[in-house]
């Protein structure tokens, strides 16, 4: 949210006893769209949660039917051998000792029994691991379920917060003057730019090109972007894959100070990092500001607090 560089470039030349309610208007306008943008992340955020539990819950079932499926051919072996000592394939010393017609035929058949006794012990621990692993599998499925059903219900929830955070930013710009919405409409500097070589100048060459297209919650381009999706789509144009919330975009690369920021840079706003830009230089920035707010390049100080910079490249 640009809100200190929005308040001073929007406000209309008017006599000056109306600037005070038409800077609280415009201020009023800044604070809610900053609270839709908080709530847009947190709804970004549980959907990529939910899809990483998916993932989960998919692995789980998997590895359940293999499972399941290991159980059943080893619970066949083991049946066979029950069967054959049921059927007077008795395993023991006794036995083989009353059948036997010579020494050497009672050395045979122990060998037989031994063997088949291992065979026996060794499908019957394979069994019981094969249980085992599938009582886990469905332990995990089921938590994975559990936790998936919870994640929708809270992905529900943001929306609906985040629907009614929007109709009250909307009306808010409703309320604004023509004037002001006006300001708030211009793209600003659209003069060429230069970039420097690599990683850092190609996602910035991006990003500058998408100057004048408008901001939506929620959006991923091409025609309109909201401030993270502009910033991933941008480091992905340049062969960098990075996460889609502000929120995983404060954790990319390395972080720099303010002083050392440059071209490509990821600045990141607010105490709830909420909002994100791009370096242009080390005195603007471009970024999706809000509704109503073009993308466009805006003084890095005025955008709003500086939370973390992340650099990416070097």
């Amino acid at each position: 949210m640009a809100t200190a560089a929005v308040v001073a470039a929007a406000l209309p030349t008017t006599p000056a006893t109306a600037q005070p309610s038409a800077a609280d208007a415009l201020a009023k306008y800044n604070e809610l769209s900053e609270k839709a943008s908080k709530l847009n992340q947190d709804h970004l955020k549980a959907q990529g949660d939910l899809a990483a539990k998916q993932g989960e819950l998919d692995k789980a079932k998997g590895d359940l039917a293999n499972a399941q499926k290991a159980e059943e051919s080893l619970r066949g072996q083991v049946d066979l051998l029950t069967e054959a000592t049921f059927d007077g394939a008795r395993f023991n010393q006794i036995s083989a000792l009353l059948v036997s017609d010579s020494q050497q035929d009672f050395l045979n058949r122990m060998s037989a029994i031994n063997i088949l006794a291992a065979d026996n012990a060794d499908a019957l621990k394979k069994l019981q691991e094969a249980v085992d692993a599938a009582d886990n599998a469905t332990k995990t499925a089921n938590e994975a379920t559990e936790t998936s059903k919870k994640l929708l219900g809270e992905i529900e929830q943001k929306k609906a917060d985040l629907d009614k955070q929007l109709a009250e930013a909307k009306a808010q710009y409703q309320s604004l003057s023509a004037s002001v919405r006006n300001q708030l409409s211009q793209v600003g500097d659209m003069s060429k730019i230069s970039v420097p070589a690599g990683t850092a100048g190609k996602a910035l060459e991006f990003a500058l090109q998408q100057r004048g297209k408008q901001y939506v919650y929620g959006s991923n381009g091409p025609d309109t972007w909201d401030c993270s999706s502009l910033i991933q789509a941008a480091y992905r144009y340049a062969g960098v894959s990075i996460g889609r919330t502000s929120y995983a975009q404060a954790a990319a690369g390395r972080p720099v100070s303010v002083s050392e920021i440059k071209a490509g840079d990821i600045i990141v706003y607010y105490s709830s990092q909420s909002h994100v830009a791009m370096a242009v230089d080390g005195v603007r920035a471009v970024h999706a500001s809000t509704e109503g707010v073009p993308v466009r390049i805006a003084d890095i100080q005025s955008i709003g607090p500086i939370s973390v910079v992340r650099r990416i490249e070097g």
